[in-house]
Parts: structure tokens; C-alpha cells; sequence
């Protein structure tokens, strides 16, 4: 009798990817659609009025608030790792977090003030459970050397973006549209719909389960200080220059949340073809230019080969193009007292996406790959880690934009992660040796 297959190369299904891609896909969908939901309407409601229904923030406090929390979701994934590495496991820690999260949006939901903190906290430890988890989840369904790694990362990318495009739809209209607290329950009933599907598709999920019980360390075995090789540390020091670059980008591109938000909403024309339409669709254009490009930039991987641009390239990439997304919106920040034409922000949203798909979903990749075995839940913690203090630099940033001429702030961001792009082209090969093989 032929033992089966533990993931890899011979466990094929879904779009010629392993089975459990498909589970992992749409629990992510579900988990994103109650994450973006929540957050396009968060400034918004913070700094709308209280005879608006809303808290009546002054929009550097809500900015402050915005990015402290943001940070926290991210920043969670750390110890979120290392409960899953030494305690719960990848497949529970996701499904408790998941549970968490889901309560968090509930609590949001009560409307009191004392339940929007204790919401936001719940999301927070959630998220940090669940995120860094699912990832690794997805690593482990390949091969350390299978070639379609980088483009399952990117189908899955795929799917946070599904659930991203369709949430300000659903979530913003009912909370701009009929009540805010409306729209943070329905986030909630998202999260809750991902749990569903996500405990039915266990089956699908074993093979990625039993690999990540060979690679476990016996419980005490690792220290953070030692028992790594030469090329190991190497490669966690590569990480942490990759880091440094992923935390600028991410301070950029959250912008969407906070600034840009804010642009949208009270700088830019919410009419279309003679209709008017809610400021937070916006928040969708990203969504769905990913959906649109992420099958493009997956195959476009694979179709290169050899040629592929190494990952600290395609980190270059990313800055680029955020940098030259706000470049672009300098011209409309300038006009005064005339509210701009929305395809300005389609403009930027589409640099952005571009950007990010150069950048996120090859960071995910290239941390199941440089990470040490024994850590690899922890190390996808620190991943996230990049993008929580890219958060709190986004909010501190947004926190000027009633202080700041907004020609003046769009262009420093802008001009901040451009030259980003140009020092981390410079340092490509220097990283390249660190990485040690690893493309």
C-alpha cells in the first residue's frame, strides 16, 4: 500500500495547487472581509460627530488611534507564533483567533465606548493568532523547493483581496449608509462565516498539518540565542534588512486607511456616471486591482523562470511604485477648495497595487523559506511585525493631514519611499549573499 502524499508535489487539486489551498483561501477571504470592513469605516466614524453617530475625534487622536491599533493587529502575530510553535498549533491558534475576532466586532458593534476598546483589543489578540498562522499553513503545504510556492502565495493573496474588494461594499454602505454599529456587526458575521468553512475543511488541511509536526522542535530544544548555522543567521539577518524596507512600504501604503481615507471623504467627488456613491468604496479600488493582476503577476513568476527578479528586486519594485502612487496625487492635493475628480484615487490605488503585489505576497514566500524550521511560526510573527510598524508610521503620518498642506505631505511620503527603492537597489547583491541561494 502507497503511503500518501504529505503535501508537496504530489498533493494537487485546486487550480493545480495542494487541496488545503482552497480552505486556507477562503477562511483568509472571510477574515479580511471582517478586517477591511471594520477599518474603512474606523476614522471615519471616530472623527464624524456625535449628532453623526459618531465619536466626535479630533483627526489627530483618531489618526493616534488608528495606527496604535493597526500596529497592535500586526505586532499580535509575534507572540501569536509563538503560542502556535510551542502550545496550540497552527490549526487551533487560527481557529481561537478567528473566535476572538469575531467577538471583537460584536463588541464594536454595542456602541458604547467602553465595548469600542474592548473591540478593538479582541481583534487585536484574534488577529494575532490568526494571521501569521494561516501563513505558515499555506508554506507548509510545499515543498521547500517546489516552484509553485511563490504563485500559490499569490492565489492566496488572491483571496485576502476577495474578501478586502467586497467588504467596504457591504460593510461601509451600512455603516455610512443606515447605522455605524450596523456595518461593525456585519464585519463580525464575516468572521464567523470563514470559521464555518475553515473547521469543515480540515480533511483538506492534514497534509499541511502532519508536515508541520515533522518540523516541530521538541518542546525546550530552541533558544532565541542559539542553535542555529552560520547560514542561518545569515539568513535571519537578510530578514531583518528586508524588515527595515517592508516597515518604509508599509507606512506608505496603509495610508489607505487614514489619509487617503480622509481624502477621499472630504477632497474628492462621490459621484459617478450622475450617481453618488459612499467615500468608503474606495477602500475596494485596491481589492480589485489585485484581483484583477494577482493570476497576471502569479503567472508572469513562473513564465519568467531563471529571469525571475530575486526578492530583494521585487522589494525594490514595490517601493517604487507606492512612492510614484502618491507622487501622483500631489497635482490633485493642490487643488483648493474644489473637490478633485475620484479617478485621481484610481490612479493611486492602481501604483499601489502594483507595489504590493511586488512586495506582500513574496515577503510571505520568502519567510517560509529563509525562516529556521524550528521557527518559522515565530519568524512569520516578526514578518508581521514590518507591517505593524509601517502602521503606527502610517498613523503618525496621517496625524498631520488637518496641520500639513497636503501637496506638502503627500510629496514627503513620496519622496520618503522612492529613495527607499533607490538604496535597496543598491544593496540587491549584499542581500542576495545573505539570502544564500534562496531566490
Amino acid at each position: 500500500m502507497t503511503a500518501p502524499a504529505i503535501g508537496g508535489k504530489g498533493d494537487t487539486g485546486w487550480f493545480g495547487h495542494p487541496r488545503g489551498l482552497s480552505t486556507l483561501f477562503f477562511t483568509e477571504m472571510w477574515e479580511r472581509f471582517s478586517y477591511y470592513g471594520m477599518r474603512a469605516l474606523l476614522i471615519l466614524f471616530m472623527t464624524a460627530s456625535a449628532a453623526q453617530g459618531g465619536l466626535g475625534f479630533s483627526t489627530d487622536r483618531a489618526a493616534s488611534i488608528y495606527g496604535w491599533y493597526t500596529m497592535g493587529v500586526y505586532a499580535a502575530a509575534i507572540p501569536g507564533g509563538w503560542i502556535a510553535d510551542r502550545f496550540l498549533g497552527q490549526f487551533r491558534s487560527v481557529f481561537v483567533g478567528g473566535v476572538i475576532i469575531a467577538l471583537g466586532h460584536f463588541s464594536l458593534a454595542l456602541g458604547t465606548l467602553p465595548t469600542f476598546y474592548l473591540g478593538l483589543c479582541l481583534i487585536v489578540v484574534g488577529t494575532g493568532l490568526l494571521k501569521p498562522n494561516i501563513s505558515t499553513m499555506v508554506g507548509s503545504l510545499y515543498d521547500a523547493d517546489d516552484a509553485r510556492r511563490d504563485a500559490g502565495f499569490s492565489i492566496f493573496y488572491m483571496g485576502i483581496n476577495l474578501g478586502a474588494f467586497i467588504a467596504p461594499l457591504v460593510v461601509g454602505t451600512l455603516g455610512q449608509k443606515v447605522d455605524w454599529h450596523l456595518g461593525f456587526g456585519a464585519a463580525g458575521v464575516g468572521m464567523v462565516a470563514g470559521l464555518i468553512q475553515y473547521v469543515l475543511g480540515k480533511p483538506r488541511l492534514q497534509p499541511a498539518l502532519d508536515r508541520l509536526k515533522t518540523q516541530a522542535a521538541p518542546t525546550g530544544s530552541v533558544t532565541l540565542a542559539g542553535g542555529f548555522t552560520a547560514q542561518e543567521w545569515k539568513r535571519i539577518l537578510a530578514i531583518g534588512v528586508l524588515f527595515l524596507f517592508s516597515s518604509i512600504f508599509w507606512g506608505a501604503f496603509e495610508q489607505a486607511g487614514s489619509s487617503l481615507n480622509l481624502f477621499a471623504d472630504r477632497n474628492t467627488e462621490l459621484e459617478f456616471a450622475g450617481k453618488t456613491f459612499p467615500s468608503t468604496w474606495f477602500q475596494s479600488l485596491n481589492s480589485l486591482f489585485l484581483i484583477a493582476l494577482a493570476p497576471v503577476f502569479a503567472l508572469l513568476w513562473i513564465r519568467l523562470g531563471p529571469k525571475e527578479p530575486s526578492t530583494p528586486t521585487k522589494f525594490t519594485l514595490g517601493l517604487l511604485f507606492v512612492g510614484l502612487g502618491f507622487l501622483l496625487l500631489v497635482p490633485a492635493a493642490s487643488a483648493q477648495g474644489v473637490l478633485v475628480s475620484p479617478m485621481w484615487l484610481v490612479g493611486v490605488y492602481l501604483l499601489h497595487t502594483i507595489g504590493e503585489l511586488c512586495l506582500s505576497p513574496v515577503g510571505l514566500s520568502a519567510m517560509t523559506k529563509l525562516a529556521p524550521r524550528r521557527i518559522v511560526g515565530l519568524m512569520m510573527g516578526v514578518w508581521f511585525l514590518s507591517i505593524a510598524a509601517g502602521n503606527k508610521l502610517g498613523g503618525w503620518v496621517a496625524g498631520f493631514f488637518d496641520t500639513l498642506p497636503l501637496p506638502q505631505l503627500f510629496g514627503a511620503v513620496a519622496g520618503t519611499t522612492i529613495g527607499a527603492g533607490i538604496l535597496l537597489l543598491l544593496l540587491v547583491r549584499p542581500i542576495r549573499r545573505l539570502m544564500g541561494g534562496v531566490h
